[in-house]
């Protein structure tokens, strides 16, 4: 179970880092939607490092300080999966190639770290 937060807690941590500092650039690399500001972005990088924050104290506390969690990864990842498929296929996709197969690595990674969540819960 250590492993796994550490795992979330890098993930999250640096997926963040890189949109805090370089929202518009990320955006670019990915081939995702372009954004008029960086604001989105940096918003959302805040709440990846905020979660990695939170699961960073439960891995190193062991619950003391009531991080995050393994359950409450599991369903941050879920929300996330569900957001980002039905952005692939009920809404507008991403306008490259690249952004769609991004966004489905990402799906795909996130539903195998949920398998190995579930497996610990």
């Amino acid at each position: 179970m250590q492993q796994l937060l550490w795992i979330e807690t890098l993930l999250k941590l640096s997926g963040g880092l890189v949109l805090v500092l370089t929202p518009l650039t990320a955006i670019k690399v990915l081939g995702l939607p372009a954004a008029e500001s960086g604001f989105w972005p940096r918003l959302l990088g805040s709440v990846l490092i905020g979660l990695a924050a939170a699961v960073f104290l439960e891995g190193r506390f062991g619950g003391q300080l009531r991080g995050l969690g393994i359950a409450g990864c599991l369903l941050v990842n879920i929300i996330a999966v569900m957001a980002i498929v039905s952005q692939l296929v009920l809404m507008k996709p991403p306008p490259t190639r690249r952004g769609q197969i991004i966004l489905w690595l990402l799906v795909t990674l996130l539903l195998l770290l949920v398998a190995f969540e579930i497996a610990h819960i």
